[in-house]
This record gives C-alpha cells, sequence and structure tokens, in this order.
C-alpha cells in the first residue's frame, strides 16, 4: 500500500484501546483522534494511547476531514446514531456490535452505507482465530461433509455476584436482551461463518438469577480493595437474561443448541463449539484457541496445532507467527482491521470484490437472530428467523 489511513475512535473504555492497538498493529492505519463524552476523559486517554487530537463531543471528531474511518466504541445505545452521523459525514465505519438496538435502525445503517458506498465492518473479531477461519475452510471444501449437528456455549462469571454490575445490565443503554445480545451474537455469527449455514428457526430458554442488583452509587475504582458498606449501593431490578439456552434449526437440516451464561463460576470468556458432520467432527475452544481437535470414528481423532505449515493456504493469511508462537485476542482484531483498511486502500476491491470481513449486512443479521430468539423467549414456541 502506497499510504496509510487516518483512522479515529469513538469511545475509550476497554474496547476502544483495544482498537487502538490493533489499528496500529496493523501497520495500514494512523490513529490521529479520539472523542469521549467529555474534554478532561478524552484528553486523559489520548495523552495516555500518545493520540495527538481528542473531543469531548464525537461531532466535532466527524467535522475533522483528516479521519477517513471511524471505529465506534461506545455503549449498544449509541452505536446508530454515531455509525449514521459518520456516513453522513462521508467516513468509512467499524461498529462494536450489536450494530443497532433493532431491526429498523440495523437496516437504515445497511441502507445508507450502501448508498453512500463506503466501507462497514462489525467488530466479530472470533472469526479472526487462526484455527476458526480453519475450521470454515474445513466446512467449506467438504472435509467434514454434511452438518448434522452443532452445540456449543459462551460463558463468562463477570456478573456471577449480586454486587456486580455494569452499564449492560441497564436495556436502555444495552437493548432488552444482554447475554444472548452481547455474547450470543458472536457464537451465532461464529457458526454460521463456520458452518456456511443459516439458522432458520429458534426456541429459547431465558433465566435470570439475580433479580435484583446491587447498583454502586459512587465509582467502584474508589473502593479498589475495599469492602462497601450497605448504604454505598442501590438496589435495581434485573429484567434482562443471565442465562439463555437456545435449540436451532439450520436452513440445510442440522440441528443445534446454544447455551450463555454471565453467572458461570472460573468461565472468564470461553466460547466453545462442537460440530458433527458426516465425515468427521470439529470442536474449538476460545480458552486453548490455539488447538482444534478433529473427531473421527475409524481412526485416532486429532488435535490440529495452529501451524501456518499445517494450514490451508487461505487460512495462513490470518496468522502472524509460527508454530509454537500462540495467537490470541489481541491478533483477532489486528487481523480484521487488516483485512477491512486493505479494502478501503484497495482501488480494485472497491469495485465491486466482496468483502471477506463482517459488515452491516452481518451486523443486521444478529440483530434479526436476537430479536427472533428474544420472542420465542417470551412467547414459549418456536419462532421463524424471518
Amino acid at each position: 500500500m502506497s499510504r496509510t489511513l487516518k483512522m479515529g475512535v469513538i469511545g475509550t473504555g476497554f474496547i476502544g484501546p483495544a482498537h487502538v492497538e490493533a489499528a496500529r498493529r496493523t501497520a495500514l492505519a494512523e490513529v490521529v483522534a479520539v472523542a469521549d463524552v467529555n474534554d478532561e476523559v478524552a484528553q486523559k486517554k489520548a495523552q495516555e494511547l500518545a493520540i495527538p487530537k481528542w473531543y469531548g463531543d464525537y461531532r466535532e471528531l466527524l467535522k475533522n476531514d483528516e479521519v477517513e474511518v471511524v471505529h465506534i466504541c461506545t455503549p449498544n445505545f449509541l452505536h446508530y446514531e454515531m455509525s449514521k452521523e459518520a456516513l453522513l459525514a462521508g467516513k468509512h465505519v467499524v461498529c462494536e456490535k450489536p450494530l443497532a438496538m433493532n431491526r429498523r435502525e440495523a437496516e437504515e445503517l445497511v441502507e445508507l452505507a450502501e448508498k453512500k458506498n463506503l466501507v462497514n465492518a462489525v467488530h466479530f473479531n472470533i472469526r479472526y482465530y487462526p484455527l476458526a477461519r480453519e475450521a470454515h475452510f474445513m466446512v467449506k471444501n467438504g472435509r467434514v461433509g454434511k452438518i448434522f449437528a452443532i452445540h456449543g456455549s459462551y460463558l463468562q462469571d463477570w456478573l456471577f455476584y449480586d454486587t456486580d454490575y455494569n452499564w449492560r445490565l441497564e436495556p436502555e443503554l444495552s437493548g432488552d436482551s444482554r447475554a444472548v445480545a452481547d455474547i450470543g451474537s458472536h457464537w451465532l455469527d461464529l457458526i454460521e461463518y463456520i458452518s456456511g449455514d443459516r439458522v432458520v428457526e429458534v426456541f429459547a430458554d431465558f433465566a435470570t438469577f439475580h433479580k435484583i442488583r446491587k447498583k454502586p452509587l459512587k465509582p467502584v475504582e474508589t473502593y479498589a480493595g475495599k469492602i462497601l458498606r450497605p448504604e454505598d449501593y442501590q438496589d435495581i431490578p434485573i429484567n434482562t437474561e443471565d442465562y439463555a439456552s437456545v435449540l436451532l434449526h439450520f436452513k440445510n437440516g442440522a440441528h443445534g443448541v446454544m447455551t450463555v451464561n454471565q453467572v458461570a463460576a472460573g468461565r472468564k470468556n470461553r466460547l466453545f463449539f462442537e460440530i458433527h458432520g458426516s465425515e468427521c467432527a470439529l470442536s474449538w475452544d476460545s480458552e486453548r484457541p490455539n488447538e482444534l481437535w478433529i473427531g473421527r470414528r475409524d481412526k485416532a481423532n486429532e488435535l490440529l496445532m495452529k501451524d501456518p505449515s499445517l494450514l490451508s493456504e487461505e487460512t495462513r493469511g490470518i496468522v502472524s507467527f509460527p508454530g509454537g508462537h500462540n495467537e490470541g485476542f489481541p491478533d483477532t482484531s489486528k487481523q480484521m482491521f487488516k483485512e477491512v483498511y486493505r479494502f478501503i486502500l484497495d482501488a480494485e476491491n472497491k469495485r465491486g470484490t466482496a468483502p471477506s470481513f463482517p459488515t452491516f449486512q452481518d451486523g443486521l443479521r444478529e440483530v434479526i437472530l436476537c430479536e427472533a430468539i428474544l420472542e420465542s423467549a417470551r412467547s414459549g414456541r418456536w419462532v421463524k428467523v424471518e
């Protein structure tokens, strides 16, 4: 590439700095600006991350003609508004998931991005673990055979105690679904990507184990290492799911089940799947991301280690290091952003080649799936995915 892109980031919580680091590691983008809720927060983060410009109002960042691509790393309820304004300002957009709070908003963003002819992406980064991509190509190339069944889970424990609290617990900020929309969307996107199949019908069971949670009345950091007193909390009713299991029917006849749980003690951030096909089975665990289990009936099972010399040519493009040198979560964003930035910079791709990365269309797909799952949980019946 003859030049690098100028990139701006809106939102500097956990995931914003992760985007900054990954973008820099691509060597295809220069982070030139950051925006947050006010000047003080934005300036502090900009200085910590060595970013030259900061804004206490994201609209000021969007007015910066130097910025070509914007990464939106804010709470869910802001994704639609910020993505729309970024597109209207002529910026390419990389948005955190979910793309929007409902189908109408997501459809509007898909249409607007197409109308503006701007590159758009949703941060479904788990596709970019090398062995997750290898599983995709194994299925695509017929090595797994006809898929009979898929099961798996996404488990976390960050909301294990009733004193654990975060903005994601508030529907007005996060949406009507929590566990399914937050982590289930990653699992569903990954499974549809790997299998090449589509979920057409769902049956969901939800549970909220902590129906009342204790919200700290002051910033938690203030009390780091201290015991909070009862008067330091406010009791908040919880109306979103801690847990969900969802039965799945796929277009090509496969059956499946997904479980998500954010009160699973000891599971920090574990996505797991197992795919059973007519030729073999595949199993992958994000806590051991450099291993892919291949199950056989008539010979010994295999454990494929992440090694570019053992992987397909298609997968090698997202592998940075030789065998024995593990790759993990930070590398997934780097590899995804490399594909997005190259697509923007490559004039030939802009003339019609389909993007290889998850786009707003994939973001819309996950909103549609989530709404069907919510409807099923509320009605207690199978719901078709329209």
